[in-house]
């Protein structure tokens, strides 16, 4: 027994404690079909008072990492959490982006914690304010949010999707640690996880795929919902990006939901305009054909303002986080998902062009046959 407990005390001592840090939860709302980010910014400042800007990288460069057009970030001040029975102050923030996202998030600053405190704060955070959590703090900042910038929503969602997301944030350890010394001596896997029992060989390799450092110091491990990260330098570009990667996954899955409905609608309208053929039909055709040409249009611009919101072309490291989180994040197959519903309406809209012009053959050839059959009985007729 003393033997047990010496080697329980090694393993005390061995394990790192964090210094500085925080966990921020996000939680994404699919709000409007657009936001005008410079309504927003006025109506911020006229009604809330409170500062706000216009994001950017700040670790980055400018030339190697843009925004298409830079989120706004607005400060919603304090909201008191109970995580883990011991009521914590959190800030709330928001920041827009101009396709119609609100990442709101909740950051828990951390201070002289232990691994294992930390990784608990880490998963009793998910399990208050996660996806399987109530929503109420939630709701009642985007109840403010919309009270606040009603007039810059265009198009408001009455039930917007939903993305969640969790970031634990190391700035610095009670010592200096390398990346390899760090994950020599902490287990990444419970914090990332979630889970208390251990996981199989495989499950740990699977979790721990996405690694990746530029300087000795610095580590980002990314997850579908979690991600853990060192940054000595107290940069937030990564969780920036990750937070972009999430923004542009929402905004497709909203997208791919619309397009779902709208083929069931478009194909009833088809079939109606089908059986009802009269001398108009030509112009029905072309009415729905119109219509579909312009959901064509609207969604093909916004899916490619989406795929622009972010563009990562001269700092390799965060062009390989940013490209691991898209495709963790399945936005790729999202994206060919609405590339193949927006491919279905744009032969349906070809169909009914042809048709349409084919209606408006036929309604000439009848004109033209009557015009030539009135032709023959007036020249019968006796002058």
């Amino acid at each position: 027994m003393p033997d047990a407990r010496a080697g329980e005390q090694s393993v005390a001592q061995a394990e790192p404690r964090v210094q500085s840090g925080h966990v921020t939860a996000l939680r994404l709302f699919d709000v409007a079909h657009k936001i005008d980010l410079p309504r927003a910014e006025a109506l911020w400042a006229q009604r809330a008072q409170g500062a706000s800007v216009r994001s950017r990288l700040v670790g980055t460069p400018p030339k190697a990492v843009s925004f298409g057009v830079p989120p706004l970030a607005l400060e919603l001040g304090p909201v008191a959490l109970t995580i883990d029975g011991v009521l914590l102050q959190a800030a709330a923030s928001v920041r827009l982006y101009d396709f119609g996202i609100a990442a709101l998030s909740l950051r828990l600053p951390v201070q002289n914690l232990t691994w294992t405190g930390f990784s608990r704060l880490v998963n009793q955070t998910d399990h208050e304010v996660g996806p399987n959590a109530a929503t109420e703090v939630w709701d009642t900042l985007l109840t403010q949010l919309r009270g606040l910038l009603d007039e810059a929503l265009e198009r408001p969602t009455a039930l917007p999707l939903q993305e969640d997301y969790l970031v634990a944030l190391v700035d610095a350890f009670d010592e200096k640690l390398t990346a390899e010394a760090l994950q020599e001596r902490a287990d990444l896997v419970p914090l990332l996880s979630g889970e208390e029992r251990p996981l199989s060989e495989g499950a740990r390799r699977d979790l721990l795929r996405h690694r990746f450092s530029y300087h000795p110091d610095d580590l980002a491990v990314i997850t579908w919902d979690r991600a853990f990260i060192l940054e000595p330098q107290r940069e937030t570009d990564v969780a920036d990006v990750l937070e972009m990667a999430n923004a542009q996954l929402l905004e497709m899955r909203a997208y791919d939901e619309m397009l779902d409905d709208e083929l069931p609608r478009m194909r009833d309208m088809v079939e109606a305009a089908r059986r009802r053929t009269n001398l108009l039909a030509s112009r029905r055709y072309a009415k729905l054909a119109r219509r579909l040409y312009t959901l064509v249009a609207e969604v093909t611009g916004l899916a490619e303002r989406v795929d622009n919101a972010l563009q990562v072309t001269e700092d390799v490291y965060l062009a390989r986080v940013y490209a691991a989180a898209m495709e963790l994040f399945r936005v790729p197959n999202v994206s060919a998902a609405v590339d193949r519903k927006l491919a279905i309406i744009r032969e349906t809209y070809t169909a009914l062009h042809s048709e349409a012009a084919g209606s408006r053959a036929e309604l000439l050839e009848i004109v033209i046959l009557v015009l030539i059959a009135v032709e023959i009985v007036v020249s019968l007729l006796p002058h």
